[in-house]
């Protein structure tokens, strides 16, 4: 009994410390809401966020293999110098996705997609093939 009354007022002491010498509290009114935000990191915030151009988004080009040919035929895109391209193949047969020109490369199987992302940063048109079959199935057209 002695010592849970010693524990409790060592409870009660070290509450009655916290609530005296506690931070940022020096008139005693914990009722006093914080102050507010400095009106010119108001005014500004909005401003930068209107004049943040969104980024850039990357034109999609998706190619489905069926038996060793491109659904629907050889898939055609354009886009201007600078943007960004993502490629994506899913194939019902094994190779090797080859963008020319930009010399990218990346390995395609039955369900395991490939997917090339790049800027196109050189102007043209380049072909998009299965390597080994030597199959084009994509063409881009990069403007200057």
């Amino acid at each position: 009994m002695t010592k849970l009354l010693i524990a409790a007022g060592g409870v009660a002491a070290a509450v009655v410390l916290f609530l005296v010498f506690r931070p940022g509290d020096d008139d005693g009114d914990s009722s006093s809401p914080p102050p507010p935000p400095p009106p010119a990191a108001t005014a500004t915030a909005p401003t930068q966020t209107a004049t943040t151009p969104p980024p850039p988004q990357a034109t999609r080009i998706t190619v489905v293999v069926r038996g060793g040919k491109p659904l629907g035929g050889i898939k055609r895109a354009t886009v201007s110098k600078n943007d960004r391209v993502v490629l994506t193949v899913r194939s019902d047969v094994s190779d090797e996705v080859h963008v020319h020109g930009y010399n990218l490369m990346k390995d395609v199987a039955p369900g395991a997609p490939a997917m090339i992302a790049f800027k196109a940063t050189i102007p043209g048109r380049f072909e998009a093939e299965l390597e080994s079959r030597g199959l084009q199935i994509a063409e881009l057209t990069v403007k200057p």
